[in-house]
Protein backbone atom coordinates (compact mmCIF):
# COMPACT_ATOMS: atom_id res chain seq x y z
CA UNK A 1 0.00 0.00 0.00
CA UNK A 2 1.64 3.76 -0.35
CA UNK A 3 1.48 6.26 1.29
CA UNK A 4 -0.92 8.51 -0.79
CA UNK A 5 -3.68 5.77 0.11
CA UNK A 6 -2.83 5.80 3.61
CA UNK A 7 -3.04 10.14 3.85
CA UNK A 8 -6.75 10.79 3.71
CA UNK A 9 -7.25 7.52 6.17
CA UNK A 10 -5.02 9.26 8.48
CA UNK A 11 -5.89 12.78 7.74
CA UNK A 12 -10.10 11.34 8.64
CA UNK A 13 -8.72 10.21 12.19
CA UNK A 14 -7.08 13.30 12.86
CA UNK A 15 -10.04 15.13 11.89
CA UNK A 16 -11.84 12.86 14.31
CA UNK A 17 -9.88 13.09 17.04
CA UNK A 18 -10.15 16.97 16.87
CA UNK A 19 -13.87 16.74 16.89
CA UNK A 20 -14.11 14.44 19.81
CA UNK A 21 -11.74 16.64 21.87
CA UNK A 22 -13.35 19.54 20.82
CA UNK A 23 -16.75 18.22 22.11
CA UNK A 24 -15.52 16.95 24.86
CA UNK A 25 -13.88 20.14 25.74
CA UNK A 26 -16.64 22.90 24.84
CA UNK A 27 -18.74 20.24 27.23
CA UNK A 28 -16.79 20.01 30.59
CA UNK A 29 -17.57 22.13 33.41
CA UNK A 30 -13.68 21.84 34.20
CA UNK A 31 -10.60 22.20 32.31
CA UNK A 32 -9.60 18.52 31.13
CA UNK A 33 -5.53 17.45 31.58
CA UNK A 34 -4.13 15.36 28.85
CA UNK A 35 -4.38 12.29 31.23
CA UNK A 36 -8.60 12.61 30.39
CA UNK A 37 -8.25 13.65 26.70
CA UNK A 38 -6.00 10.38 26.40
CA UNK A 39 -9.31 8.12 27.23
CA UNK A 40 -11.23 9.45 24.17
CA UNK A 41 -8.74 8.02 21.66
CA UNK A 42 -9.66 4.74 20.56
CA UNK A 43 -5.60 3.97 20.42
CA UNK A 44 -2.68 5.24 22.48
CA UNK A 45 -1.78 9.00 21.82
CA UNK A 46 1.35 9.81 22.84
CA UNK A 47 1.18 13.31 25.58
CA UNK A 48 3.17 14.87 22.25
CA UNK A 49 0.36 14.26 19.63
CA UNK A 50 -2.57 15.06 21.51
CA UNK A 51 -0.69 18.50 22.68
CA UNK A 52 -0.10 18.70 18.67
CA UNK A 53 -4.15 17.98 18.41
CA UNK A 54 -4.91 20.94 21.17
CA UNK A 55 -2.57 23.58 19.09
CA UNK A 56 -4.64 22.14 15.80
CA UNK A 57 -7.92 23.03 17.94
CA UNK A 58 -6.28 26.07 19.34
CA UNK A 59 -5.29 27.95 15.71
CA UNK A 60 -9.04 26.79 14.90
CA UNK A 61 -10.78 28.83 17.26
CA UNK A 62 -8.29 31.47 16.34
CA UNK A 63 -10.27 34.43 15.82
CA UNK A 64 -13.50 33.87 17.33
CA UNK A 65 -14.88 34.60 20.77
CA UNK A 66 -13.70 31.75 22.64
CA UNK A 67 -10.35 30.21 22.74
CA UNK A 68 -8.87 26.95 23.97
CA UNK A 69 -6.24 27.41 26.59
CA UNK A 70 -4.05 25.30 29.12
CA UNK A 71 -4.22 25.66 32.40
CA UNK A 72 -2.33 24.78 35.75
CA UNK A 73 -4.94 21.57 36.03
CA UNK A 74 -5.46 21.07 32.64
CA UNK A 75 -6.78 22.29 29.07
CA UNK A 76 -10.15 24.23 28.56
CA UNK A 77 -12.06 26.87 26.41
CA UNK A 78 -12.36 30.25 27.79
CA UNK A 79 -14.15 33.48 26.70
CA UNK A 80 -11.74 35.97 25.56
CA UNK A 81 -11.21 38.55 27.59
CA UNK A 82 -12.35 41.36 25.51
CA UNK A 83 -15.41 39.38 24.55
CA UNK A 84 -17.04 39.69 28.44
CA UNK A 85 -18.10 42.94 28.28
CA UNK A 86 -20.84 41.70 26.11
CA UNK A 87 -21.52 38.57 28.05
CA UNK A 88 -21.94 40.95 31.11
CA UNK A 89 -24.55 42.17 29.14
CA UNK A 90 -26.97 38.91 29.76
CA UNK A 91 -26.06 38.48 33.21
CA UNK A 92 -24.60 41.44 34.95
CA UNK A 93 -22.72 40.19 38.17
CA UNK A 94 -20.21 42.17 39.58
CA UNK A 95 -17.03 40.11 41.03
CA UNK A 96 -16.26 39.29 44.24
CA UNK A 97 -14.48 42.03 45.79
CA UNK A 98 -11.61 41.26 48.66
CA UNK A 99 -10.10 43.55 51.00
CA UNK A 100 -6.62 44.52 50.53
CA UNK A 101 -5.49 42.20 53.75
CA UNK A 102 -7.25 39.41 51.62
CA UNK A 103 -5.00 40.22 48.41
CA UNK A 104 -1.64 41.01 50.52
CA UNK A 105 -2.20 37.31 52.25
CA UNK A 106 -2.72 35.63 49.60
CA UNK A 107 0.24 37.36 47.45
CA UNK A 108 2.28 36.71 50.77
CA UNK A 109 1.20 33.08 50.60
CA UNK A 110 1.69 32.77 46.31
CA UNK A 111 5.29 34.58 46.81
CA UNK A 112 6.60 33.15 49.89
CA UNK A 113 4.79 29.46 49.85
CA UNK A 114 4.89 27.33 51.94
CA UNK A 115 4.34 29.65 54.96
CA UNK A 116 2.53 29.67 58.21
CA UNK A 117 0.07 32.76 59.95
CA UNK A 118 3.61 33.38 61.76
CA UNK A 119 5.07 34.04 58.65
CA UNK A 120 2.35 35.86 56.99
CA UNK A 121 2.09 38.13 60.43
CA UNK A 122 5.87 38.82 59.99
CA UNK A 123 5.92 39.96 56.62
CA UNK A 124 2.83 42.07 57.21
CA UNK A 125 3.32 43.59 60.31
CA UNK A 126 0.39 42.75 61.97
CA UNK A 127 -1.99 40.15 62.95
CA UNK A 128 -3.90 37.95 60.38
CA UNK A 129 -7.69 37.62 61.13
CA UNK A 130 -8.80 33.78 60.90
CA UNK A 131 -11.57 34.77 58.35
CA UNK A 132 -8.86 36.44 55.31
CA UNK A 133 -7.50 32.61 55.93
CA UNK A 134 -11.41 31.20 55.88
CA UNK A 135 -11.88 33.71 52.97
CA UNK A 136 -9.30 31.93 50.56
CA UNK A 137 -9.78 28.62 51.78
CA UNK A 138 -13.87 28.89 50.74
CA UNK A 139 -12.62 30.29 47.41
CA UNK A 140 -9.97 27.51 46.84
CA UNK A 141 -7.39 29.43 46.47
CA UNK A 142 -5.39 28.06 48.99
CA UNK A 143 -4.51 24.79 51.51
CA UNK A 144 -3.14 23.56 54.37
CA UNK A 145 -0.97 21.70 52.88
CA UNK A 146 0.87 20.05 56.05
CA UNK A 147 3.04 21.69 59.73
CA UNK A 148 6.12 23.22 60.45
CA UNK A 149 7.86 20.79 62.25
CA UNK A 150 8.20 23.36 65.13
CA UNK A 151 6.83 23.75 68.68
CA UNK A 152 2.93 24.37 68.18
CA UNK A 153 3.00 22.33 64.70
CA UNK A 154 1.96 25.58 62.71
CA UNK A 155 -0.26 24.95 59.80
CA UNK A 156 1.86 25.38 56.27
CA UNK A 157 -0.04 27.21 53.55
CA UNK A 158 0.09 27.10 49.80
CA UNK A 159 -1.82 28.48 46.46
CA UNK A 160 -4.04 25.71 44.90
CA UNK A 161 -4.55 25.15 41.24
CA UNK A 162 -7.58 26.55 41.35
CA UNK A 163 -5.87 30.03 41.76
CA UNK A 164 -3.71 29.08 38.46
CA UNK A 165 -6.63 28.42 36.59
CA UNK A 166 -8.43 31.43 37.82
CA UNK A 167 -5.79 33.38 36.72
CA UNK A 168 -5.40 31.80 33.79
CA UNK A 169 -1.61 30.47 34.39
CA UNK A 170 -0.50 27.23 34.11
CA UNK A 171 2.59 27.42 36.51
CA UNK A 172 3.47 29.75 39.80
CA UNK A 173 6.21 31.11 37.54
CA UNK A 174 4.29 33.15 35.28
CA UNK A 175 3.20 35.26 38.08
CA UNK A 176 5.24 38.73 37.75
CA UNK A 177 8.02 38.83 39.51
CA UNK A 178 8.05 41.20 42.68
CA UNK A 179 10.29 43.68 41.69
CA UNK A 180 8.08 43.78 38.37
CA UNK A 181 4.84 44.56 40.32
CA UNK A 182 6.86 47.21 42.67
CA UNK A 183 7.57 48.94 39.16
CA UNK A 184 3.88 48.68 38.18
CA UNK A 185 2.88 50.19 41.66
CA UNK A 186 5.50 52.76 41.83
CA UNK A 187 4.62 54.07 38.11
Amino acid sequence: MSDSAELPSELQNRTRLKIILETALLTSAEALPLSQLKLLCDEPLSSRELESLLADIQRDWQNRGIELVELASGWRFRTRPHMQIYLDRLSPQKPPRYSRAVLETLAIIAYHQPVTRGDIEEIRGVAVASQILKTLEARGWIEVIGTRDTPGRPELFATTMQLLDDLNLRTLQELPSLSQMTLEVNN
